[in-house]
């Protein structure tokens, strides 16, 4: 019976989560075509959290109860702070480590470069550690733009529920598994530049 409940919460789980690929809406990458450079910027915005799709505040309120009820105030400073380095600055520097693999282009944020790639959350998916590891995930819309001219949008890539796996990031914290699905959207974004680029 425990076999056969395991295969079926594994089973909906990979219903439910298992898009895990990017989809050129407009546009195309080989606009990249000949760069050595491009900008990365990230535009956080309001994304959602969960499959309940709670805001930002909304999921903290809730994390916020779960720590202080197990382990006390103390607790909840030191996860709060680690959450917000990762929201401020890590995150993006993961995608941009992911984005790095291919090594077809450099990208990097503040480059005086004539494109920018800007990378925006729309959901993120916080996943758990335990006796069944699910790896967090990431839905975000990524445009390629002129830098000097970013209403000119050039390439408009959609990135659905990327599975946050083979990174060497902290998986037993909620922000340490959504960096490695950051880490992941950039590497599967190289993969298909390097198809374009070919």
């Amino acid at each position: 019976m425990k076999k056969i409940f395991l295969f079926l919460f594994v089973a909906l789980s990979t219903t439910v989560f298992a898009q895990n690929k990017l989809t050129v809406e407009s546009g195309n990458l080989d606009v990249l075509k000949g760069q050595t450079e491009v900008n990365v910027e990230r535009v956080y915005g309001d994304p959602l959290f969960q499959a309940d799709n709670f805001t930002e505040t909304e999921y903290l309120e809730r994390r916020h109860k779960e720590t202080v009820a197990k382990n006390g105030e103390a607790a909840w400073k030191t996860w709060i702070d680690f959450w917000e380095q990762h929201v401020e600055t890590i995150w993006t520097e993961k995608f941009v480590e992911g984005l790095n693999k291919s090594k077809k282009i450099k990208f990097t944020q503040n480059a005086e470069s004539k494109y920018t790639l800007i990378i925006h959350p729309k959901w993120m998916y916080a996943g758990w550690t335990g006796f069944i590891t699910q790896p967090a995930k990431l839905s975000a819309d990524i445009t390629i733009v002129e830098t000097a001219n970013p209403s000119n949008i050039l390439a408009i890539i959609k990135a659905d529920k990327i599975e946050g796996i083979g990174s060497k990031v902290d998986y037993g914290m909620e922000y340490g598994r959504i960096s490695a699905a950051y880490e992941k959207t950039g590497k599967e974004f190289g993969k298909e530049l390097k198809k374009a680029l070919k």
